[in-house]
């Protein structure tokens, strides 16, 4: 029998699982075209076609599938044996890795991170933000971040950061002195709003919320952007009306450059968690990590 890499067992397990070699590299920080060689040269070795691939999806053939089923346990063993010697260092060592959306990143886990790693050198932390809901596990990251909504249920989930959180609505100093301020959500449909668009394409409606009342408009405007800087640097500019995470607004706020707008009305949700597979032998940067978080709640 033809000797075969564990490596490129590993890196075919990993894009048959997300049936993307786009996909399977993100979470794992390397190039789609390595994965691709590392599949081409176990199929090579092994005289079978593993993966069907199109310029739209790439799919096991029924002998990759079959391998697939028999060789993710194993794996999983060799991974779980291996990191079995974390438990005899003095710090876990080992990469964490973490798919997160790109507001979490950007404004809830800078803190978190920073003060992790301080006090985990032998850890390396790789974090992908995105905004497109996928399966973390099959996609090669340990965990992920997301809000309660969007959780699956057979996964354990840990709070991280904020336990409350508000979306936020504001505009320019200079918008407001021209176009006046809104004084009920509905008003909003005869103003200029800068939407987000998330790379999905949905573009969702804003909420609104004050004693009991709920109120859903989708307002128009000049500006409709996947990237929360651009969006933040048009209402500064005095383009439109903003309405996103308040702590994404809040340094505008600070600055005098934003405004808030309809604060009463301002809807308040849970924060973010950390989820991931409840499974016995979790790894030891993100068991660390786990740790980590929870100590952190106690401190608070």
């Amino acid at each position: 029998m033809a000797e075969v890499d564990l490596a490129d067992l590993d890196a075919f397990a990993a894009v048959a699982r997300s049936r993307s070699f786009r996909g399977a590299a993100g979470g794992r920080s390397v190039s789609p075209s390595s994965l691709s060689e590392a599949v081409r040269r176990l199929e090579a070795r092994l005289g079978v076609r593993l993966l069907n691939r199109t310029t739209r999806s790439v799919t096991p053939t029924e002998a990759g599938a079959r391998l697939l089923e028999r060789l993710a346990p194993a794996l999983g063993e060799v991974a779980a044996a291996l990191d079995a010697v974390n438990s005899f260092r003095d710090s876990p060592t080992g990469t964490l890795r973490l798919n997160v959306p790109t507001i979490v990143a950007r404004t809830v886990l800078p803190p978190i991170a920073c003060a992790f790693l301080a006090g985990h050198p032998a850890i390396t932390l790789e974090v992908m933000a995105e905004d497109g809901f996928i399966d973390v596990l099959a996609a090669g990251f340990d965990a992920g971040v997301r809000y309660d909504e969007r959780l699956e249920q057979d996964m354990i989930a840990v709070p991280i950061g904020p336990r409350i959180q508000r979306y936020a609505t504001g505009a320019s100093p200079a918008y407001l002195a021209v176009h006046g301020a809104p004084e009920h959500p509905q008003d909003l449909l005869a103003h200029a709003c800068i939407r987000h668009r998330f790379a999905s394409g949905a573009s969702l409606p804003w909420e609104f919320e004050r004693a009991g009342e709920v109120v859903r408009i989708s307002p128009k405007g000049p500006l409709v952007a996947s990237n929360i800087d651009l969006e933040i640097a048009a209402a500064e500019a005095g383009l439109g009306i903003i309405a996103t995470f308040e702590d994404a607004l809040a340094p505008g706020f600070s600055r005098g450059t934003l405004v808030p707008v309809l604060e009463a009305w301002w809807p308040s949700f849970s924060g973010p968690f950390l989820y991931y597979a409840g499974r016995d032998h979790l790894p030891a940067p993100l068991r660390a990590f786990v740790a980590f978080l929870r100590e952190r709640a106690r401190e608070r």
